[in-house]
């Protein structure tokens, strides 16, 4: 289910193209992330349950506040990234959420005090032939100077966080809660 895809009510997104990660045609012009890893069969209500209770991201070692213990369109996140007091605040709201028989996740853009502007996409999704498979779609542009600073470190980061991240599901499938 898809709520609010033109961003309708949602002045504080930094960004246009809202919900552009849920049909993953990302617009020109930002930078792209995708990346796709197959999760172990059978794995798929874990899977998706990992993604949309912030699961995934605090096994990960992201610090999650959210304004809800689920993911769905209009729930505020607070995702911080780092060590200690070195923990950078990436405030972002959940734009589109789907959870049925075949995809499980969430879509969430950035709001201001974010290093960067865009839109992440984290999904489980069931093949027909029964395969499952997580995948991270983003795009984004600098919107702090630490990201600009950063180049392509930056962009090297959002690569290896999306590996992280799918590495991560593949380790909570294996030995589920």
């Amino acid at each position: 289910m898809i709520v609010d895809p033109k961003g309708a009510g949602v002045p504080d997104l930094t960004y246009p193209h809202v919900g552009a990660t849920r049909a993953g045609d990302l617009p020109a012009g930002w930078r792209h992330v995708r990346h796709r890893v197959r999760l172990p069969d059978g794995a798929f209500e874990a899977a998706g349950q990992a993604v949309l209770t912030w699961r995934l991201h605090r096994a990960a070692g992201i610090g999650i506040d959210a304004t809800a213990d689920r993911a769905a369109p209009g729930v505020r996140v607070v995702a911080r990234l780092g060590v200690g007091p070195l923990r950078l605040p990436a405030p972002c709201q959940v734009v589109w959420a789907v959870d049925d028989a075949t995809g499980a996740g969430f879509g969430y853009g950035t709001l201001p005090g974010h290093p960067a502007r865009g839109e992440e996409a984290f999904v489980v999704t069931r093949e027909p032939s029964g395969e499952v498979w997580f995948e991270v779609r983003a795009f984004s542009r600098p919107d702090r100077w630490m990201m600009r600073a950063a180049g392509p470190a930056g962009r090297a980061f959002q690569r290896a966080y999306a590996w992280w991240l799918g590495r991560t599901l593949r380790r909570l499938c294996a030995r589920p809660r």
